[in-house]
């Protein structure tokens, strides 16, 4: 959710930025939960397929936001936003909405504070 969140700001705001995506365990699939979230608001993630993301990846990035669940050992000059966010998987449609609704919020809040910067 974040990433195509973070990519649809990526386009309106017409920024050059990279956005890194993936996960430390990823799961084999996008949840059906998560797919139908999306497409309510009109983004179709039921061809995408979570991928693993390396430590050096993310030592490469300026900011980092996590979802409560990492592990990570960054360098210190990453900015890591570390945002604990519930696992959609087996929610009701009602709670994920919730979920992605406050993924959308966060991501819009960073991108405003981060084009500020």
């Amino acid at each position: 959710m974040a990433t195509a969140f973070a990519e649809r700001e990526r386009e309106r705001r017409e920024l050059d930025w990279t956005i890194v995506t993936g996960g430390t365990l990823p799961a084999d699939h996008v949840h059906e939960e998560v797919v139908d979230a999306m497409a309510d608001v009109g983004i179709d993630l039921s061809g995408r397929t979570p991928r693993e993301v390396s430590d050096d990846e993310l030592d490469s990035c300026d900011v980092v936001a996590t979802m409560g669940c990492s592990t990570l050992s960054l360098d210190t000059s990453v900015d890591v936003r570390d945002w604990d966010l519930p696992d959609p998987d087996g929610r009701s449609p009602d709670e994920v909405a919730e979920i992605r609704e406050e993924v959308e919020r966060r991501v819009v809040a960073l991108f405003d504070e981060l084009a500020d910067a």
